[in-house]
């Protein structure tokens, strides 16, 4: 899948700035729910003067702080189920998936035997590291195969984020090695180049994952269609659980199912985060 988005990228150490000054933003709006601050209230909260605020929210963002808002609110993502909801029945049919800027990655995966993942990983070499990316810190694991883990520390804490990625595969041996990610920088901080994902899972969940993979960027779904998708329509539930297993967050994109009713449901690495990729990747889809 080619890229279609050639412009330099913005530095990953710059976004990652960029986000947590969104973060402190988001909290601000979220207290004023009721009453949206103006763009003044909210520079003021920054210690920034409006004008730099701006500037700064938006080079992240794509959009100003005030259509930012709009995209963060309940209402947005009721907006997204009505009017761009993805049949994933349709995408799987027809070999489909995404063409968004996330998914102008090539994403090319392979998954571990059932036997092996029973095993817990025994036997298995996960390197780990630290990156900058657009949604703040990310916690990057990979085995010779590629990246089998991604997990977000914004809400967590480093601390939290690297023992729930481990427990996942207790019998693995993991290295903390910087060295051994950097090949994936570009990919994951600057969403350019090939990301190669080594899927470490039961046959059940992977099926899911591959079926979150078909959502386009900008785009969402529901659980019950994903369940429908993989064959098993009753498995909402099951769906459910897979979908917050999911081991490589934002390449197999779990944060884009959404429940019937509209509302968020859940996300591993904290709502806010969901509610951050939701409307970044909306305010790109429109811009």
């Amino acid at each position: 899948m080619p890229a279609t988005d050639l412009s330099p990228a913005p530095d990953a150490a710059d976004q990652a700035y960029h986000y947590a000054l969104m973060r402190r933003a988001i909290d601000v709006i979220d207290a004023r729910a009721d009453a949206p601050p103006s763009l003044e209230e909210l520079a003021a909260q920054m210690n920034l003067s409006p004008a730099h605020f701006q500037r700064v929210f938006s080079a992240w963002a794509g959009v100003s702080p005030k259509r930012f808002q709009q995209y963060l609110t309940l209402g947005h993502a009721k907006v997204l189920l009505s009017e761009r909801f993805t049949l994933l029945e349709t995408a799987l049919s027809t070999g489909l998936s995404g063409t968004g800027r996330l998914h102008d990655l090539f994403l090319r995966w392979e998954a571990m035997s059932p036997g092996d993942y029973a095993r817990g990983g025994a036997g298995l070499t996960i390197r780990h590291g630290w990156l900058d990316g657009p949604f703040g810190e990310m916690l990057v694991m990979t085995t010779d195969r590629g990246i089998c883990g991604l997990a977000f520390a914004a809400e967590t804490g480093r601390d939290a984020a690297l023992a729930d990625m481990t427990a996942r595969w207790p019998a693995a041996n993991f290295v903390a090695d910087a060295g051994a990610i950097a090949d994936h920088a570009v990919a994951l901080g600057n969403l350019r180049g090939e990301a190669r994902l080594h899927l470490i899972g039961a046959p059940f969940q992977i099926k899911v994952w591959e079926a979150l993979m078909r959502i386009p960027s900008g785009h969402v779904t529901t659980y019950s269609q994903i369940a429908g998708a993989v064959g098993s329509p009753r498995a909402v539930r099951a769906v459910g659980t897979a979908v917050g297993r999911n081991p490589v967050s934002w390449l197999i994109p779990c944060h884009r199912a959404l429940r019937k009713s509209g509302g968020l449901g859940g996300y591993h690495w904290g709502l806010p985060v969901k509610r951050a990729m939701l409307a970044w990747e909306s305010s790109r889809a429109e811009a």
